[in-house]
């Protein structure tokens, strides 16, 4: 996914600021897909000269005040592209796992295993936060398309913190086991 296609998808489900984007990027958009505010308020700026989106007009002068966006025909139309888009799965690129592969050269030691426990804890927490949202998405109903859609979104990001919970449980297990308790990192 790209910045410019989640902010064209953000604005479509609702014209918002830049203020307003990037706060929903904080509680929304970016469990999956994250973006700093400058990054946002610089994407808004391309997409408005690319004439993607538009400020939506004021009575009154804009310097200083907050414009709020809203998207184009042309910028609906870029989305749609996109989305039909074909594109190879990508390969899973996380540092937990190169650095669990450098405790094969290195060794394994507490301090590591300790990393992955509070790895193991974060994850458990997101997946606490996910499923309570699901929790909430149920009690309020789930009728339209859109509804349908976002609870996909929300299942595969339960489904995703699963495998990180049940992986690194049975990672710290497993390397629980192997690290030296001397704390010798390289033992011969």
């Amino acid at each position: 996914m790209s910045l410019p296609h989640a902010i064209l998808t953000a604005l479509l489900e609702k014209p918002s600021s830049g203020l307003e984007l990037t706060r929903r990027f904080d509680r929304s958009i970016g469990y999956f897909w994250s973006a700093t505010h400058q990054q946002i308020y610089r994407e808004l700026g391309k997409l408005e000269r690319a004439e993607l989106i538009r400020a939506l007009p004021t009575d009154s002068p804009t310097r200083g005040q907050r414009k709020a966006y809203e998207v184009l025909a042309a910028g609906r139309t870029e989305l749609e592209r996109w989305v039909h888009e074909a594109e190879q799965p990508r390969s899973l690129r996380d540092t937990l796992m190169l650095r669990v592969r450098a405790t094969g050269v290195v060794g394994v030691d507490s301090g590591f295993v300790a990393e992955l426990r509070r790895h193991r804890e974060l994850h458990g927490e997101r997946l606490t936060e996910y499923r309570d949202f699901q929790r909430r998405d149920t009690d309020r109903g789930r009728g339209t398309e859109r509804d349908r859609v976002q609870g996909l979104v929300l299942q595969g990001g339960v489904e995703l913190e699963e495998f990180w919970v049940n992986w690194l449980d049975k990672a710290i297990a497993e390397l629980g086991e192997t690290e030296d308790p001397t704390g010798d990192t390289n033992p011969s």
